[in-house]
């Protein structure tokens, strides 16, 4: 088969569609050939050498797909239905940079009613992201105030969704007028330019964050914790601000506030399983009544990789970028 190779680990642009190794079915997997694969900010950083992947998957980049069941593999997981020809999304440890791959069968999902593959794409990682922090992990109520970091982004924009929908007052920052628009449009009630306004002075003056989804680290840490309202929760889910920081355990004690931090890709298969039918039975719903839609900013084919990696690099995406696998 053909995917997209890293070549030159110096040069976070080479990214090469050329001829590797076609996956094995294993027990408990099916093959997906693959149709559109998403761009999430990880590929980026995996292109770069700074996030591999865990230990005995794929070194293709790729965390999630749309296309059609080609493969079954023995001992499918009870309550696993899918056959030969079923149209599927899925969510990968890596591997969807490629025209096919092999997925643990409780991480493929159905597509949301009314989608194509085109649009489903967009779905899984930032779908199951979303749901594990918020919904599982956060436990997001009616009447909650959600704090989003980068809320114009894949995960960002798709978050706001959610809080909304679930009855919670969403503030959002992100750095321009014409983001903190498309935030509002997705819901957003509190919207903070985080290159003019302080966002611990707006949450403090909306009686702080119960909830905050943070994609930054360390360079919020203290902001963070002076932004909770009291009891809060701040789940670190990216550290593009840094990786050390001081804690204030003082002020984090006073609050009787707690953080805790995620990562999706690297959890076992059957945490993962465990999330993929959460987030159907929770997120599904919404998409397919169309009162959440993933937002696609653009779709290129994948032999452009390289350009859609400078493009979310760029800060100028809102939503998500997917790329369209050629299907001979």
């Amino acid at each position: 088969m053909k995917a997209i190779v890293q070549t030159d680990i110096s040069d976070k642009t080479a990214l090469n569609w050329q001829e590797t190794s076609d996956p094995i079915c294993r027990p408990g997997e099916v093959i997906i050939d693959i149709h559109y694969t998403s761009v999430n900010r990880a590929d980026l950083l995996q292109a770069m050498g700074y996030y591999p992947p865990p230990p005995g998957t794929t070194d293709i980049i790729g965390l999630d797909c749309s296309g059609v069941i080609s493969e079954v593999g023995p001992d499918q997981p009870e309550g696993s239905n899918w056959q030969v020809g079923d149209q599927v999304c899925a969510l990968l440890a890596g591997g969807g940079y490629a025209e096919r791959v092999a997925v643990p069968a409780g991480q493929v999902m159905p597509l949301p009613e009314g989608y194509d593959l085109e649009k489903a794409a967009a779905v899984p990682e930032v779908a199951c992201t979303v749901w594990s922090n918020l919904g599982m992990l956060a436990q997001l109520s009616a009447g909650d105030t959600v704090l989003i970091h980068g809320g114009s982004g894949g995960i960002g924009s798709f978050a706001i969704q959610v809080a909304h929908l679930k009855g919670a007052t969403v503030a959002v920052t992100t750095g321009t007028a014409e983001k903190l628009e498309y935030c509002k449009q997705l819901g957003a009630d509190i919207l903070i330019n985080y290159r003019e306004d302080d966002f611990v002075d707006i949450m403090q003056e909306h009686g702080g964050a119960d909830i905050i989804l943070d994609i930054m680290g360390a360079k919020y840490l203290d902001r963070n914790i002076r932004a909770l309202a009291k009891d809060g929760t701040i789940v670190v889910i990216g550290r593009q601000g840094g990786n050390k920081a001081e804690l204030n355990l003082g002020l984090l004690h006073d609050k009787r506030a707690s953080i805790r931090t995620t990562k999706l890709r690297d959890r076992s298969v059957p945490d993962k399983a465990e999330i993929c039918r959460e987030t159907v039975a929770n997120v599904w719903p919404l998409l397919n009544d169309g009162k959440i839609d993933p937002n696609l900013h653009t779709v290129l084919p994948i032999q452009e990789a390289s350009d859609a990696h400078k493009l979310l690099a760029s800060g100028g995406v809102t939503g998500k970028i997917v790329l369209q696998v050629p299907r001979t």
